[in-house]
């Protein structure tokens, strides 16, 4: 699969979005385009290891969400305004039909994307997500608005290191509690994905989980991945949610290559 599109050179800059302007990076050229979706809070830097491990041969297009990375700060930090981010760098690059490689949030950015536009994208590598669970209840809700009240003194040298965004803590909160709302109700989403999607799933507990939560957010996947044949697990590594991208991007990357081979097939 070959961009028909392809923009032939490297362009690093802001692209201008409603009341924000983002920071992008595309490689360029004619190989098969792949759109990096980062986590919540974080950025394009993340995706360096999986970039150097699928090489010079692919189109690769990263991008700093609102108020993350080198990206502007927006009054709007919503899904939807995610979606609308998407749709743009799509547009501006003049990318048609990329793979969709997103790690956590920008995981449900991907399948939610492949749900809504499956004639605009080749596949989705989902990496330790999306899962069809999440917290509704007010109570369960609320203890996410006290962890993010509790360590917001960490979210600046979180910041540095590109696991916080340019938000309060409050505003963190928000993003997470509106993603757990998703996540609760992604289940017919992911029966009715048509796309090939591959998961490559981590195994141990996430920052602020305890017990066995992530191990059984993972397994909710289980019924699904029975009822829909487009989606499988192509890898599940030792890594924790945090580390997955940095420690096992050769996992990643592989699954990349794996959904691209069907996409060239047809399949």
């Amino acid at each position: 699969m070959t961009n028909s599109n392809a923009t032939d050179s490297v362009w690093s800059g802001m692209l201008p979005v409603e009341d924000t302007a983002l920071a992008v990076t595309d490689t360029g050229g004619t190989g098969t385009p792949v759109v990096y979706l980062n986590g919540s809070y974080a950025g394009r830097r993340h995706w360096r290891p999986v970039i150097n491990d699928l090489g010079p041969g692919w189109r690769h297009i990263a991008y700093d969400e609102r108020a993350r990375g080198n990206s502007k700060k927006s009054a709007d930090y919503s899904f939807e305004a995610c979606v609308r981010d998407l749709d743009a760098v799509l547009t501006a690059r003049r990318v048609e039909r990329p793979l969709l490689v997103g790690w956590s949030y920008g995981a449900l950015l991907g399948v939610q994307w492949a749900a809504r536009y499956p004639g605009r994208v080749a596949g989705v590598v989902g990496v330790d997500g999306p899962y069809p669970v999440g917290w509704t209840d007010e109570a369960d809700l609320e203890k996410v608005r006290r962890l993010f009240r509790k360590f917001r003194w960490a979210l600046p040298m979180a910041r540095l290191i590109g696991n916080a965004a340019r938000m309060s803590a409050e505003q963190h909160a928000e993003i997470n509690i509106e993603a757990h709302k998703l996540h609760a109700a992604l289940e017919p989403v992911l029966d009715g994905l048509t796309v090939p999607v591959r998961y490559v799933v981590a195994s141990g507990e996430a920052f602020g989980s305890s017990g066995t939560l992530q191990q059984d957010m993972r397994a909710t996947l289980d019924p699904v991945l029975a009822r829909n044949p487009n989606l499988t697990i192509s890898a599940k590594v030792a890594s924790n949610h945090g580390t997955i991208v940095r420690k096992d991007f050769r996992a990643i990357a592989e699954a990349t290559r794996e959904v691209a081979a069907l996409t060239r097939e047809g399949r």
